[in-house]
Parts: structure tokens; C-alpha cells; sequence
């Protein structure tokens, strides 16, 4: 999948599941519950040491999903999700080294960004697409719609604080490509096994965001 591909697959699906797994035995059931649910795709954030295992099981077991890899920090971690079949990567802030790293590799990358300054060094690197994070922290849509005046060639994937409530007000707004969100896969739903619950609530996000 090419990067302008990858790009108009997450804007077809407006919504990007950001999962945190503690068991890679969990990868499997996670990934069956959000296609299930109708939405194939799926952020699994670097914040535990299941991370790289539960990506490396994600993309071999659901090929036909969009698994990519969050909470990227470093060019290590970066390597490791790209070995391990992310197909896209998901950083918290914006960082110099792994953004070269991925631009090098041909790796699509979403750094984060809630200031001018960042998002001037984004565009440096030519990227057409910025995460915003975290997005209620930081002004919300009204900080997003100031922010987007000064570099109309930007789009953004905000993340943090969306729900269900307000995703539909994010998507209105045309600079935003897509959200990222985890109401539907919270760490309690995952950790009780509850995937069924997961399942239900992905089927009415996805039909949220339609």
C-alpha cells in the first residue's frame, strides 16, 4: 500500500481505534472485534512491552486490516513496529529522528503536533497530514480550525477527548481527515475480555462516522 493508499483508506474510515494491549493473547480477539464491528483498522500504541508482538500477530493474522503503530517515540521503537508489519506510524510529539526515519523509509508517519512550530517542522518534511494531540487539552476544533488558517496545505487526525459525542463535529470540519479514538476499546473492556462489548460499540462508531 502506497502512502497516498494508506492516506485515503483512513479517510474512508474517519475513525482510528488507538488500543492499548498488556497481553499479546489479546491481539487476535481485539482485531476480530473491530472487523466484526466494520472498522479494519487499528492503532496499538508502543506504551506496553506487548506492543511490538501484538502488532507482528495483528498484521499476520488480519491481512486484509490496516495495523499501525502508536506512541512512537524513538527510531528503535519505530524499526520494531515496521519489522514487526505496521504499516503506518503514530507519535505522540513531534520527533526529528523518526520523522526522517520514516520519511527515508517510506513509512507513512502522523506526528503530533499542538503548535505553529511543530506543524512548520512537519511540513518541512513534506507531510500532508499532522495527529493533533491531545485534542480537547489543547483548544479542540476551534484550535484546530485557528490553526489550519495559516497552513491550508495541512490536514489533521486529532486524538484525545473524542468520543462519541463529538466526533461528528471533528469529521464536519474537511481539514480533518480522520479522528483517533479508544472509547470503543477501552483498557477495561480489553483487560475483562469483553470483546463482544468492543464489537458492539465498534458496529455503532462505525456507523457514527459514516
Amino acid at each position: 500500500m502506497t502512502e497516498k493508499e494508506l492516506l485515503l483508506e483512513v479517510e474512508k474510515r474517519r475513525l482510528v481505534p488507538v488500543v492499548k494491549l498488556d497481553r499479546e493473547s489479546d491481539a487476535k480477539p481485539l482485531c476480530q472485534a473491530l472487523c466484526e464491528g466494520g472498522l479494519p483498522v487499528a492503532e496499538i500504541t508502543f506504551r506496553t512491552d506487548a506492543a511490538e508482538e501484538s502488532i507482528r500477530i495483528a498484521s499476520k493474522e488480519f491481512p486484509e486490516m490496516m495495523i499501525g503503530a502508536g506512541t512512537v517515540i524513538n527510531v528503535e521503537q519505530a524499526k520494531r513496529a515496521v519489522s514487526a508489519g505496521a504499516k503506518f506510524l503514530v507519535s505522540p510529539g513531534f520527533s526529528r529522528s523518526v520523522t526522517e526515519w520514516a520519511v527515508e523509509n517510506k513509512i507513512m508517519i502522523f506526528p503530533g503536533t499542538c503548535t505553529p512550530s511543530e506543524i512548520i517542522a512537519a511540513m518541512e518534511y513534506n507531510l500532508p497530514v499532522v495527529k493533533f494531540f491531545p485534542a480537547s487539552q489543547y483548544g479542540g476544533l476551534s484550535a484546530i480550525k485557528a490553526l489550519a488558517a495559516p497552513f491550508p496545505s495541512i490536514r489533521f487526525m486529532p486524538t484525545g477527548g473524542i468520543n462519541a459525542g463529538n466526533i461528528k463535529e471533528y469529521l464536519s470540519y474537511d481539514k480533518i481527515i480522520a479522528c483517533g479514538g479508544s472509547w470503543m476499546v477501552k483498557d477495561a473492556y480489553i483487560n475483562e475480555g469483553n470483546f463482544d462489548k468492543i464489537r458492539e460499540l465498534t458496529a455503532e462508531a462505525a456507523a457514527l462516522v459514516k
